[in-house]
């Protein structure tokens, strides 16, 4: 089996999992919690990181951190998992889509600036797969129309855009530690901001309202419920976990890219599949390496025929604006596009080069297979 990913653990994670379980402290907020917190914002170069359950959490958070309401408009990228919209139904807030940048398959900041109301709230940007959106026409766009920004940087972590990493750009910004991720925990997520009055009440929301157990111990003190908070916190076991991954990130990079340009080496020149082209002033992190298929061809069918030889693909991602769920009457046709055509493609630091051949060679055949009718 050649997997679409697979998590790379291993004795470091197992080390520091073991050391957490010995020291009593398995629950969220504590020891490893504060390390992740000071690694992570080291690693970014923000001053407040707060580990969260899942970055679907973080964004609910960072969305009522800004004050997001009933009758708030919040506009978002279209075209990424609906998790991104589903966080601003959260605030019983109304998403409005925007169409995706067909090179950069990220917001397009001239549907971004059409699309802007007199209830628009703020703007959550989706940096895709691991490649950074336009960030600065998407902030000079925001300055303008005085609209916060969130970065849903789910995929992104270490990405960077004009030498500035995702986290960097945005009030608050949001990442996750899923399994898919390359920095993962199983699940997980991060919430940065400079922002220390958005850091205090975000942490206090992801544990109810209130102060960390951990904080109190030192001291006897029966805490106040002072917010409305969730139970959001990131338990130690993942953070032990996050930790010793990002330790070792760049080793994950490296990998990846020298798959990646086996890829484009396999890939080029072949008519019936798009390559993202490599774009000056950005970093890409290779969450997902995802190509786009000839719209003659039916991406649905490849993946089925690539599962049959061993091979897992799957969908780009999702066009949002289509989903039922939303009942939108926004129009957003590129990411419509890609949803229809995007394919992701095998990526993960196990995988060989040879594997790579594989994967590229079975796809051209079963292209060229349904093509001519055979």
């Amino acid at each position: 089996m050649i997997y679409l990913t697979k998590p790379y653990f291993g004795e470091e994670e197992l080390k520091r999992v073991s050391e957490t379980f010995e020291s009593g402290w398995v629950a969220g907020q504590g020891p490893m919690g504060r390390e992740l917190s000071e690694l992570a914002s080291e690693y970014i170069g923000c001053k407040y990181s707060i580990p969260v359950n899942n970055c679907t959490a973080g964004l609910h958070l960072a969305l009522l951190a800004i004050g997001t309401g009933q009758g708030d408009e919040v506009l978002v990228s279209d075209f990424t998992f609906p998790a991104t919209g589903h966080a601003v139904l959260y605030c019983g807030a109304k998403p409005v889509f925007v169409d995706a940048d067909a090179d950069t398959y990220n917001m397009d900041p001239s549907d971004l600036e059409k699309k802007i109301t007199s209830a628009s709230k703020a703007i959550i940007v989706v940096h895709g797969f691991g490649l950074m959106a336009d960030m600065d026409k998407i902030m000079d766009i925001a300055k303008r129309n005085n609209l916060k920004v969130i970065e849903d940087a789910a995929c992104a972590f270490g990405a960077s855009y004009k030498g500035k990493k995702a986290g960097r750009y945005g009030d608050i910004t949001c990442f996750s530690f899923h399994a898919r991720k390359n920095v993962t925990a199983g699940e997980g997520g991060l919430v940065v901001t400079d922002n220390e009055k958005y850091a205090s009440y975000i942490r206090s929301l992801t544990f109810f309202g209130t102060e960390s157990a951990y904080d109190r111990q030192s001291d006897f003190s029966i805490p106040s419920f002072v917010h409305l908070g969730f139970n959001y916190k990131l338990s130690d076991i993942n953070a032990a976990i996050a930790i010793e991954q990002i330790k070792r990130y760049h080793l994950l990079l490296e990998k990846k890219y020298e798959l990646v340009k086996k890829y484009r080496e396999y890939l080029e020149g072949y008519d019936n599949i798009f390559v993202q082209p490599e774009l000056e002033d950005y970093q890409h992190v290779y969450q997902t390496f995802v190509v786009r298929l000839d719209e003659k061809i039916n991406r649905n069918k490849i993946i089925l025929s690539l599962r049959e030889d061993g091979i897992q693909t799957q969908i780009g991602t999702y066009s949002s604006f289509i989903q039922p769920v939303y009942k939108s009457e926004d129009n957003c046709p590129v990411s419509l596009r890609l949803y229809n055509s995007a394919l992701a493609l095998p990526l993960y630091y196990e995988m060989k080069t040879d594997d790579v051949k594989t994967v590229c060679e079975k796809l051209k055949f079963h292209i060229e297979k349904q093509l001519t009718g055979e």
